[in-house]
Order: C-alpha cells, then sequence, then structure tokens
C-alpha cells in the first residue's frame, strides 16, 4: 500500500515536467526555411490597411489579357487578388511548398463560391433596418481579397479557368507549363533563394526569367533588404555571415 502511494507520488511528479515539455512543442516557433510561413504576406493587412500595399503599385496594363507567372505564391492570396483586380488572361501561382498550395486553391474555391453567392444580390442590401452596414471582423486575406474588387471579365467561375496553382521548385526543377509568359512576379522570395542556394540560385532565378519572359515582357520583383538576412540566417547551408 505505501509502494503504491509512493508510486502515484512519482507520476504526480512527473506530470508538470510532461505538461511543460508538451506545452514548449506547442509554444516552438514555426520554421519555414523557404519563407513558407502560413500566411505569409497577411502581417502586411493590418487595422490602417484594408489591402496589401504592393497591390496598389501594379499597373493594370501589366496584367489586363495577358499570361502571368507568380513566384513563391504562398497562400496564393496576391495571386488570386490580382486575377480579379486587374483581369488576367492566366495566371499561375507555383510555391515549393506543397501545404501553401492547398491553401491557395481553397482560398481560391472559397472566393468563386463567395462571388457565387454575392452575384445574383448586386443591389444594395447590404444595410441592415436602421441603415447601419453589417461589421465583421474581416481576415487580412478576406480584406485584401475584397478590395479587389470583381469586375465584368471576372464573374462567376471565371477565376477557376484564370488561376492556378502548382506546387515546385522554380530554381531547381520546375518546369512550366507555357513556354513563356508576359508578366512574371517575384516578390520577397529572392532572400530565400539566396540563403538557401546561395548566388547560384539568384542567378538560375533570373536566368530562368529571362528566358520565360516574353520580348517586352515585365518582370516584378520584390526584393528584401540585407539586414533582414540576419534574422533568417541559420536557415542558410550556402552563405556565410
Amino acid at each position: 500500500m505505501v509502494e503504491e502511494n509512493k508510486n502515484k507520488e512519482k507520476k504526480t511528479r512527473e506530470n508538470p515536467c510532461t505538461t511543460k515539455q508538451s506545452s514548449k512543442k506547442r509554444n516552438r516557433k514555426e520554421v519555414a526555411i523557404f519563407g513558407n510561413y502560413r500566411n505569409y504576406y497577411g502581417y502586411r493587412v493590418g487595422q490602417d490597411l484594408e489591402e496589401d500595399p504592393r497591390i496598389k503599385m501594379l499597373n493594370r496594363e501589366w496584367f489586363e489579357g495577358k499570361k502571368c507567372l507568380d513566384i513563391g505564391c504562398n497562400s496564393g492570396l496576391i495571386t488570386i487578388a490580382i486575377a480579379k483586380k486587374f483581369c488576367c488572361q492566366s495566371i499561375l501561382g507555383v510555391d515549393i511548398d506543397g501545404d501553401r498550395i492547398e491553401d491557395a486553391r481553397w482560398t481560391l474555391r472559397k472566393v468563386v463560391k463567395t462571388n457565387a453567392i454575392k452575384l445574383p444580390s448586386m443591389t444594395p442590401k447590404s444595410a441592415d433596418v436602421n441603415g447601419l452596414q453589417n461589421q465583421t471582423t474581416k481576415s487580412p486575406t478576406e480584406m485584401t481579397l475584397e478590395k479587389s474588387i470583381d469586375t465584368p471579365c471576372l464573374q462567376g467561375e471565371d477565376l477557376f479557368d484564370i488561376v492556378s496553382f502548382q506546387k515546385g521548385n522554380f530554381v531547381q526543377n520546375w518546369r512550366p507549363p507555357e513556354d513563356n509568359y508576359d508578366t512574371i512576379l517575384c516578390l520577397s522570395v529572392t532572400k530565400w533563394i539566396h540563403l538557401n542556394w546561395g548566388d547560384e540560385g539568384l542567378i538560375t532565378l533570373f536566368w530562368k526569367v529571362w528566358k520565360l519572359l516574353q520580348p517586352g515582357g515585365v518582370f516584378v520583383l520584390e526584393p528584401q533588404p540585407w539586414s533582414s538576412y540576419q534574422n533568417n540566417r541559420l536557415v542558410s547551408e550556402v552563405l556565410l555571415f
């Protein structure tokens, strides 16, 4: 009997440690050596911004009626927003992370479903009885996608015909379904290519983009500052700091 009590006390003393270990595992920071964080673009959209500010920097003529490619599309937020706002002929998002590609496809299905619900009632009935618009808390994804308003060329399931996503490593072995594109985007990706594949990786990126761009095409590049490398230096096996 005394021995049983001792065993119970021992287990009781061990349990808090087990709880702490499992708690640490839950609180462990997400590791994304390719920059493939969930909702990587979401942090740009806060209380003061209704859409990703980069959307405002893009020109319609770069995308309207054009074949487009988005390198490192993450969860597809920017890819879908561009398709909705600028009426691409087609836009393909490619990302190294299959989970982010699944997120992107889920977001696309959600947007198409939402559009199908909204289309029958285009009259302004969004206000309640007192004339006050129904205000609900929206995620950064919803705010960015709603801000990129629908245009006549994109209604119903048209987005399924225009937007697509593929898993692939653009630098190493991904083969594009098209021979060339009118516009290619590469937003907040170059640092991760540089950290993982060094200077050769960047050279390969630019060489492949050059080969895929139509003559007179547009390459939209958003590089990351050298100062931001310090925070992610541990992921690199090819660069010395």
